[in-house]
């Protein structure tokens, strides 16, 4: 077996001119096919040599062409290639359909520009950087778009020049230093490329990794910097990839909002010059949710070229499209550069976030199955990844912070009757807590309300047949608790100024590693103290004063980034501790709606907004990146807490069945008629869970275009679906209305459970289901088809 895994060019302004792409490409093809790594050797690659490793899928496949330089990555339905130039920049080739060949006449290498300096050193004596689209690009050398990095050297220069210096391509995937990402459980599962480059002045390295996965069509990108120098150096940028794109001609799609209206869908063209979403809040933030996508114009649901972007980061992000003066468009993302700097010394490292690209040639729909899939299977981890979440009932628009424990275990009684596994208690159960004004982080149980601790209470509710679970908001602090009399420094702030409140509290600072050791010890404590099967993690502000005690002068820029280290940190140790809770998280609704988090907990309280109609508009933008199995669904009661709306129980029913199910009213002062209705919805709901939570999602109707919505979720063998479908406000004299699924099997035949009645795949793919009449405004109907 040949073994090639590491290849070395020589750099620098000695090397003799290349010939060009075209002549390159004409002269021929030697490839050398590196399925997976072996041991690494360091020797050039023979030309048409094939290095192989048993165990790696054919569907995904690294080649590298030693003539021609180029790295082709393969996913099962595309392609990801760039090329090493003279000189030793790596520039970006192409993404996008599966291909055969890496090289081809004409291959697109950049052109001469007018205005801009030319680098004969890598090339071409006309060849310039500003026209040439990158892997990774810096600033200072002759390339005036926005760079992927920036590092200020000892001497007070930006000037950096990454060159290649050698690569490896191994088997499987490695983990990323204390950072979530995704993973394989199986060296067969993926083929990892790891460029190394290298600015020769400074020392500074960057070693860029590139994983193709076997069963998705998706590329994870992230980046290592290390400090090879003599001196020390500050990242200032550290993107986590860039991607130039041959042309502009596309739509930015993104996901903006704000508390009770998260994830709003925003589509427009891109212009001249530079757009894109950012989060300075020091979490990913309710604004914008980091993930974008570009469209070829007029793409939908099932066609159309779409390239998205996903950071797997919990904090500061930004995601930026330029469109040059040639009509090119760099994306770059990563965490956000505004007010963050690091600071390596010699020999230290800095890993960025990672960023998972995914290109579908079929429209969104296909986008959003591939991050689905992934991130269900290989984001989320732990006990629950693969299994069906507990129908819960949450106290807290029932009681708010008013309940004692005989209130709690009468909620948790009428739960039981009806179906429900699971009970939460929510805000309220600690220290001195009656409002928002206190008691953050005195995680001591108030014995005013449970006299008998949160032992007493989670037997009274195990005794009815349910679970019990538990919200916390760990990451705070009141100004009035225990907790800050005691260490008023153990939040962020900057001395001399304000300690700006947001709700009562402060944002504890979790760069410190004595914090963290608290927090993760005080947590462990009340879970340790009774049989806590849910824990609701929630984060309620975001950071001001970003500045911590313990981190001298020149390190203050890095505390936002050590913030979400500390906090991965102490998620990491806590899942591991206890392993069969099912963690929650929460950040006001879905304002930390991220896939850093779901790597650590494999849902997300979708958004506080509860209403039927505004959870309609929430829930199909979110399911752009999001599988349901990440999503909390509940029903509340009407008129609705948030917006004042009055909608059917069996509208609301519907809408929250398209996730994490459960409810947020107080089920003692329902009536009969409505017990029955609920009974109903969790017997449904738990036939349907496993086929919702881990089928495959369909959108079908989008609620930012017209009056109503619709969805479906197919089974992955399509034995059966479950199709929904919600009309906002009736319509005098309606047409009749047909709606086309997505998904079956055409040659199938489906029966309807409701009444029986069978349909052929493809007759509901084609011709469709017929609506039925909605005479009231917020109606809803569903099916379940079965093969």
């Amino acid at each position: 077996m040949d073994q090639i895994t590491t290849t070395t060019l020589p750099t620098g302004p000695a090397r003799p001119r290349r010939r060009t792409v075209l002549q390159a490409m004409l002269a021929g093809l030697g490839a050398v096919n590196a399925r997976a790594a072996l041991a690494d050797t360091g020797q050039p690659a023979p030309a048409g040599g094939a290095a192989g490793a048993s165990g790696v899928s054919d569907a995904a496949t690294i080649t590298y062409d030693a003539q021609q330089r180029t790295f082709h990555l393969r996913t099962p339905s595309t392609s990801y290639i760039l090329q090493v130039l003279a000189g030793g920049m790596p520039a970006h080739v192409y993404w996008g359909r599966r291909l055969h060949s890496a090289s081809w006449p004409g291959m697109r290498n950049g052109h001469e520009d007018a205005v801009a300096p030319a680098r004969a050193d890598l090339g071409d004596r006309d060849f310039s950087p500003n026209t040439q689209p990158q892997e990774f690009p810096g600033y200072g050398t002759g390339d005036f778009r926005h760079p992927a990095y920036q590092a200020r050297l000892a001497n007070g220069t930006t000037v950096t020049d990454l060159r290649y210096v050698s690569h490896r391509i191994v088997a499987g995937k490695p983990r990323l230093e204390g950072l979530p990402a995704t993973y394989v459980e199986g060296d067969g599962e993926a083929a990892t490329l790891e460029i190394t480059l290298r600015d020769a002045p400074s020392g500074l390295v960057a070693i860029l990794s590139y994983t193709a996965f076997a069963g998705h069509d998706a590329i994870a990108r992230s980046v290592r910097f290390t400090n090879d120098g003599h001196a020390p150096l500050r990242l200032a940028r550290a993107c986590s990839a860039a991607v130039d794109f041959p042309h502009a001609n596309f739509e930015l799609l993104h996901l903006s909002g704000d508390w009770a209206r998260e994830r709003e869908l925003i589509r427009r063209r891109l212009e001249p010059g530079m757009q894109g979403i950012e989060s300075r809040r020091g979490a990913s933030g309710l604004e914008h949710n980091p993930f974008i996508a570009l469209l070829a114009p007029g793409a939908g649901e099932d066609h159309g070229d779409v390239y998205g972007f996903s950071l797997v980061y919990s904090g500061s992000f930004a995601a930026r499209v330029e469109v040059g003066q040639y009509r090119t468009a760099r994306v770059s993302m990563g965490i956000n550069d505004f007010d963050f700097e690091w600071l390596l010394e010699p020999g230290q490292s800095f890993q960025a976030p990672e960023l998972v690209m995914v290109y579908s040639a079929a429209g969104l729909g296909t986008m959003s199955r591939t991050y689905h899939g992934l991130y269900r299977s290989r984001l989320a981890r732990g006990t629950f990844r693969d299994k069906t979440r507990p129908v819960l009932i949450n106290n807290w628009e029932a009681t708010y912070f008013n309940f004692d424990a005989a209130k709690l275990e009468a909620i948790a009684r009428a739960g039981s009757d009806l179906g429900i596994e699971l009970f939460v208690l929510d805000d309220g159960w600690f220290g001195k807590r009656d409002d928002d004004h206190s008691s953050l982080g005195d995680w001591v149980v108030d014995k005013r309300k449970l006299p008998a601790g949160l032992a007493d209470l989670a037997g009274r509710v195990n005794r009815l047949g349910m679970q019990f679970g538990l919200w916390f908001e760990p990451e705070m602090i009141s100004v009035n608790s225990d907790l800050y009399r005691a260490h008023p420094d153990w939040c962020l702030h900057v001395p001399g100024h304000d300690r700006t409140e947001q709700r009562h509290q402060l944002v504890l600072d979790l760069s410190r590693k004595d914090v963290c050791a608290h927090v993760l010890e005080a947590v462990s404590a009340v879970l340790r103290s009774a049989p806590v099967a849910y824990v609701k993690w929630d984060m309620n502000r975001n950071m001001s004063e970003i500045g911590s005690s313990l981190l001298p002068p020149a390190q203050q820029r890095e505390t936002a980034h050590r913030y979400m280290l500390g906090l991965y940190g102490i998620l990491e140790t806590l899942t591991s501790r206890f392993p069969n809770v099912l963690f929650e998280s929460c950040a006001s609704g879905g304002g930390r709606f991220d896939p850093g988090m779901l790597y650590y907990m494999p849902q997300t309280w979708t958004s506080d907004n509860s209403d039927a109609v505004s959870r309609l508009r929430i829930q199909y933008a979110t399911s752009l990146v999001y599988p349901l199995s990440a999503m909390g669904s509940h029903v509340s009661a009407v008129p609705n807490h948030q917006v004042g709306r009055v909608t059917p129980l069996r509208t609301r029913g519907d809408v929250a069945m398209s996730g994490n199910f459960g409810y947020e009213l107080d089920l003692t002062r329902m009536g009969p008629e409505d017990k029955a209705e609920i009974k109903r919805q969790v017997a449904q709901y738990k036939a349907l869970r496993g086929l919702i939570q881990f089928g495959d999602f369909y959108r079908l109707r989008s609620p930012f275009e017209g009056n109503d919505t619709a969805w479906m979720v197919v089974a992955k063998d399509k034995s059966e679906a479950f199709v929904v479908y919600v009309h906002v406000l009736a319509e005098a004299n309606a047409p009749l209305d047909w709606l086309r699924l997505r998904g079956l099997d055409p040659a199938a035949r489906y029966v309807c459970a409701a009444d029986g009645k069978a349909y052929g795949g493809d007759q509901l793919m084609y011709a469709g289901l017929i609506l039925p009449a909605m005479n009231a405004d917020f109606l809803s109907t569903a099916w379940h088809l079965r093969r």
